[in-house]
This record gives C-alpha cells, structure tokens and sequence, in this order.
C-alpha cells in the first residue's frame, strides 16, 4: 500500500489526494488571477483610486506590507503625495466616526433616518 501513496514533504497522500490537491490549486490560482485583474486591470473604478483605498483600508487594518504595496502602485497610476496623504487622512476621520457611533450605541435607525433626511435635503438644495 505504500507503493501506492506519494508524499507531500513527510506526509503520505493517495493518487486520488493528489488530484484534489491539484485541483484546488487550479481553482485557487485561477481566482487569484482574477483577484489581479480586479486590483489591477481596468474596472469600472480607476486604479489610482482603487489603490487609494487600499492605503486607507491597509493603514486602518495596520498592514505594512499592504499599505507599503498599495502606496508604491498608487503612485505607479499617478497618485500624488497629496492624494495619498488625503487617503490616510479620509481613512481616520471615517474610522474615528465608526468608532464614536459604535462605542456610543447610537440608535442605527434614528440614525439611518437621520442621513436619510440629510441626504434629501442636500439633493433637494443642490441646484437652488
């Protein structure tokens, strides 16, 4: 029966773990390719402002690597000190709020209907 397994580093796996371990790694890097597509293809959101997201969302989530990435090809497609400076800044005004509203258990349909309210108003007053 050993004759019929192969190993993986010290572990024994059958020819038919081999197939699955085959076809989970197609499955995965196919979905990786297509992740790289969406992070760095042409989408509906253009790459420097994809990429401007990733800092604040990688800043927040304190990823060095991710930030560092996201900052490198965020300057790649165009993005300025400035822009990416924004981004940072955008990201902790936004958390800080979710932090507030969240630690103080705001009421979320008061406040859903709040915004709401806003919102119309604003639209409303918009081209006055």
């Amino acid at each position: 029966m050993v004759d019929e397994l192969f190993r993986i580093g010290s572990f024994p796996i059958s020819p038919f773990g081999v197939m699955l371990v085959c076809a989970f790694l197609a499955s995965y890097l196919q979905l990786r390719w297509g992740m790289k597509r969406l992070e760095l293809g042409e989408t509906n959101i253009p790459n420097k402002y994809k990429e401007l997201i990733g800092i604040g969302v990688h800043a927040e989530t304190k990823c060095r690597y991710c930030t560092l990435f996201h900052t490198e090809a965020a300057k790649l497609f165009g993005a300025t000190d400035a822009e990416i400076q924004e981004a940072v800044h955008f990201a902790k005004y936004t958390v800080g709020w979710s932090v507030y509203v969240n630690g103080m258990r705001e009421d979320y349909d008061q406040f859903a209907e709040e915004v709401k309210q806003i919102s119309a108003y604003v639209a409303e007053h918009a081209n006055a």
